[in-house]
């Protein structure tokens, strides 16, 4: 018997775990698992605004999936994900005389200017960050969705803040 025998049981285990485990670890990474999203740290009356926020299911027809770290900060929907983060700073572009958006009711910046892909609602207490992958254009169609929450939630600012 050769020193290498013993082992070669406890190989096969190794090569059958590891091939079990494989489209687990697969499926994970093509949009199963948990949206990574960075969440915002927020003053304490921020936080408690943005956790209050009633969000729906679903967004543009996608379904709402885990995001990690896990924070009541933060949302996401679909693969790519649609990502929303509330609470985020005041966007550093952002200017008086920025043109906005408005939806629905909701004053919505858009980041970068020539084709926004990162929407932020201002003129709010909070400010709430979307992202839009090109996937779900226009990206009106989800703003108007998550638009409601947002007025239902996180009260105006004074006239003419942003």
């Amino acid at each position: 018997m050769s020193p290498t025998t013993p082992r070669r049981p406890a190989l096969r285990r190794f090569v059958l775990a590891a091939a079990l485990c494989l489209p687990a670890a697969l499926a994970a990474g093509c949009g199963d698992g948990a949206v990574q999203i960075a969440a915002p740290t927020p003053d304490a009356s921020t936080a408690r605004l943005c956790g209050g926020l009633r969000l729906p299911e679903k967004v543009h027809g996608q379904e709402r999936r885990d995001t990690s770290p896990d924070s009541p900060l933060t949302a996401a929907w679909g693969s790519p994900a649609i990502a929303l983060r509330c609470g985020v700073p005041r966007p550093p572009t952002l200017q008086p005389a920025s043109q906005l958006q408005t939806i629905n009711g909701v004053d919505w910046f858009g980041y970068p200017s020539d084709h926004p892909v990162t929407w932020t609602a201002v003129s709010r207490q909070a400010y709430v960050e979307v992202t839009v992958p090109a996937k779900y254009q226009p990206a009106g169609d989800v703003l108007i969705e998550l638009g409601d929450a947002i007025k239902a939630t996180v009260p105006t600012k004074p006239e003419g803040q942003v």
